[in-house]
């Protein structure tokens, strides 16, 4: 009776199981084509000609990697929970370096770039053309960010509305300085020369001065950094060294109750620590 019993209740799940199937595998397709489209825009705007379909698949492959590692290789459910949320944060956070590594790079080219167009402009070729020659002539990313803006130009876009979204689309400060800059000169009838010599030295002061704070900041930086982790590092080696170390406080609602707003004051501490360590110019 028994075993007739079992044989029931196994056949009724993968019954459920079979007809829920279909409906997860849509559910997952239809995820994925989504992910796909949003990457493939992000990756159209950073000129990344990788496919999206690629970066999608780290979303199943990591988690699933490195939540077997962590159980495998630590023999802890913990480490394998902490492995998969890693998976699943890496091919984000691959995305997001990528951007802000491209941004910190046409950032560093953007003075050589001013310098540039205002020699070429002294030459006696117009913004347009000074424009097309930095794009010849300069590295990537600015060439191709100022590529796109001649292009769309061509394509019957006004120059101001052509470099109004590059500022939108980059959203640097250095670079809608001199974006308002040449708006401003167009309208006006500025002399773009002169624009180009005050907007250097702004640049070039302007980076002075935030140099100079993050060198007085960073022991107060470093001291928050290491204050953060210092807590969840300690965990985690108590938990390498004594797995049960914690089960008292799981055991009670006192101890649970500790746990949570020791989580919760870490957060608010480490989040403290980054607002009055991080100075805005």
């Amino acid at each position: 009776m028994i075993l007739l019993l079992f044989i029931l209740i196994l056949c009724s799940i993968i019954l459920i199981s079979f007809s829920l199937l279909p409906v997860i595998v849509q559910k997952i397709q239809s995820w994925q084509q989504q992910k796909e489209v949003v990457l493939a825009k992000e990756m159209d705007e950073m000129f990344y000609d990788k496919s999206p379909k690629n970066i999608v698949m780290l979303y199943y492959i990591l988690p699933l990697a490195f939540g077997i590692g962590g159980y495998v290789f630590l023999q802890s459910q913990i480490f394998m929970i902490f492995g998969v949320i890693i998976g699943v944060a890496i091919p984000n956070f691959i995305l997001k370096a990528r951007y802000k590594m491209r941004i910190k790079k046409f950032n560093d080219q953007l003075l050589d770039a001013i310098n540039m167009l205002s020699s070429c402009i002294k030459g006696g070729l117009s913004l347009l053309q000074g424009l097309e020659v930095l794009v010849e002539e300069m590295p990537a990313p600015i060439s191709q960010e100022l590529g796109l803006v001649v292009r769309e130009n061509k394509m019957g876009i006004p120059l101001e509305e052509c470099l109004s979204r590059l500022n939108k689309r980059l959203n640097i400060d250095e670079l809608g300085l001199v974006v308002n800059a040449l708006l401003v000169a167009r309208e006006t009838g500025g002399e773009l020369t002169k624009v180009f010599s005050r907007l250097t030295v702004t640049i070039r002061d302007n980076r002075k001065l935030r140099e100079s704070i993050q060198t007085l900041t960073m022991q107060g930086r470093m001291q928050g950094a290491i204050m953060s982790f210092l807590p969840i590092g300690f965990v985690f080696w108590v938990l390498s060294v004594n797995k049960s170390h914690f089960d008292i406080m799981f055991s009670s609602d006192i101890g649970r109750m500790l746990l949570i707003v020791a989580v919760v004051l870490q957060v608010v501490g480490m989040f403290l620590i980054k607002k009055f360590s991080t100075i805005n110019i």
